[in-house]
């Protein structure tokens, strides 16, 4: 058990210090974070609150990546706002509560394999992405309640008190690592604002976070078919967007920490962690890009930074509300702005000359997809389908014939490259059926039958020359193209004359 939580195991390399004051910067920055998600859901601010401790919590424990940080999030509260807005907190409940069944079972099924897929510059696209959205969510602070910008001396306290943290977490690392810099700055700046009386913002102004421990609650809903066609599409979404706002993260903190996660476990965790939220009045959550960053360039590494960033917001909401309402929204501002510029992947500014155009293209347009709908999902699966319309265009241009004629008089075909739907129309071009011999083989030595077009087409293929009284040899076939051939005999008449039972290809 030990070894599976990594909390309490001391031949583990874990600094206790380290972990326990992240995990404080880490609550302190997840409380404006979780009410103004709650707001953009239109549900009250302990529901944001309550989804964040849980979703903290149960994926600090069970997840598979220790230092990763989960709550609730702006990804999952774009999707419930509708939901929420129609039908009302109960049906929102409900939906978190079937989103993290279909986790749970995307885990289960090892689904999490499939991220593989998911390019390079998509995480790139994805990335920069939310660090633009992360930097532009700080500007709202910067504005009244009434949506003006802030000016004369408020605007002046509130700038130089922004300033102050950036300049604190960039410069204290150079000097000591003994507090995190985060952590530094927002004691640095309430200290500030609490002995000069400055008059700021702080996080009681938004909301007050005062609450009890998250209440069990069953959603107060009808349990009928009517009710599951209204929460399924919200619930498959979210499930969807979690999980990949969630595995991009962890393979995210997978190169910072030069470790790797686990990304089924953690489907099953962000699962579990939702159903929970679910039954504890929470609106559900997933992964976050930011927290998580502050927590690994804090220097945490183990499960208890999580842990004890989800305790503490507990213990805020619980007993030490009326302090926390008084942190200035300045700090945690300036806090977010530096996770923004450490989370935007400059170097990938440096590669436009270097990578081909078509991964610019994707990386680009997954940034604008990302910046402008706020829809993770749909700009990853954007990207994903862009680069795989990419690949094979590059692929079905690599098919090549080279031709000769032996003693015997019989021509062959040696073909190199994929064959597969794209590249079928350039293997047919390759033959020149009426002035070839009695006689041609084709050999698939450096080829590979990938899919039924590519049979199609060596039936077509086959077919050209019957018909001119030819024939045709398929050789080196490789045994899965053999057994592609095999099954499909009763699909599509594949034409090789003197052997129906592909003997000949026996030939390796």
């Amino acid at each position: 058990m030990k070894k599976y939580l990594n909390l309490f195991d001391f031949s583990q390399k874990v600094n206790y210090r380290t972990e326990i004051l992240s995990g404080l910067t880490v609550a302190l920055a997840l409380v404006p974070e979780a009410i103004a998600f709650a707001f953009i859901a239109g549900l009250s601010p302990l529901t944001g609150l309550y989804a964040a401790f849980v979703m903290g919590l149960v994926t600090s424990i069970l997840g598979g990546r220790p230092g990763m940080i989960s709550g609730a999030t702006g990804a999952v509260a774009v999707v419930i706002v509708t939901l929420a807005q129609q039908y009302g907190v109960e049906y929102v409940f409900a939906t978190v509560i079937l989103a993290g069944i279909l986790q749970m079972l995307a885990g289960v099924l090892r689904l999490g394999k499939l991220m593989r897929l998911v390019p390079h510059p998509v995480i790139f696209g994805f990335v920069n992405g939310l660090a633009v959205i992360i930097f532009m969510s700080q500007m709202s602070q910067f504005k009244t309640v009434d949506g003006e910008w802030l000016s004369g001396s408020t605007l002046y306290i509130f700038l130089g008190l922004v300033l102050l943290t950036m300049v604190v977490i960039w410069g204290l690392p150079k000097l000591t690592k003994v507090i995190p810099a985060s952590l530094a700055a927002i004691l640095l700046v309430f200290g500030i604002v609490f002995f000069f009386g400055l008059d700021t913002r702080t996080i009681g102004d938004i909301a007050s976070i005062q609450g009890t421990f998250p209440p069990f609650h069953i959603p107060d809903l009808p349990f009928t078919w009517e009710t599951l066609q209204i929460i399924f599409p919200f619930a498959a979404i979210m499930a969807g967007v979690g999980l990949i706002e969630s595995l991009l993260t962890l393979n995210i903190v997978d190169e910072i920490t030069e470790t790797r996660g686990r990304g089924n476990k953690e489907a099953v965790a962000q699962g579990t962690a939702n159903i929970l939220s679910g039954f504890f009045s929470g609106m559900g959550g997933c992964a976050m890009i930011g927290q998580s960053l502050i927590n690994t360039s804090n220097g945490a590494r183990a499960r208890l930074s999580g842990i004890f960033a989800a305790l503490m917001l507990l213990v805020f909401i619980m007993f030490g509300s009326s302090l926390i309402e008084k942190v200035p929204m300045a700090a945690l501002t300036g806090l977010m702005i530096m996770v923004a510029l450490g989370t935007f992947e400059w170097a990938s500014l440096k590669t436009f000359r270097r990578m081909p155009k078509s991964d610019v293209l994707v990386m680009v347009l997954v940034t604008l997809v990302t910046v402008f709908l706020h829809n993770l999902a749909l700009a990853v699966l954007v990207g994903v389908i862009i680069s795989a319309l990419v690949f094979a265009w590059d692929n079905a241009k690599r098919i090549r014939a080279r031709k000769s004629i032996d003693d015997e008089g019989v021509k062959h075909y040696e073909i190199y490259g994929p064959l597969f739907f794209g590249s079928t129309t350039l293997f047919a071009e390759k033959f020149d059926v009426l002035n070839d011999p009695e006689e041609v083989v084709i050999d698939f030595a450096e080829s590979r039958l990938v899919d039924m077009s590519a049979i199609e087409a060596v039936n077509k293929i086959t077919e050209r020359y019957r018909k001119v009284g030819k024939k045709v040899h398929l050789k080196h076939l490789s045994r899965d193209c053999r057994r592609l051939l095999a099954n499909a005999d009763d699909i599509i008449e594949v034409n090789v004359l003197e052997d129906p039972t592909y003997k000949v290809v026996v030939d390796n």
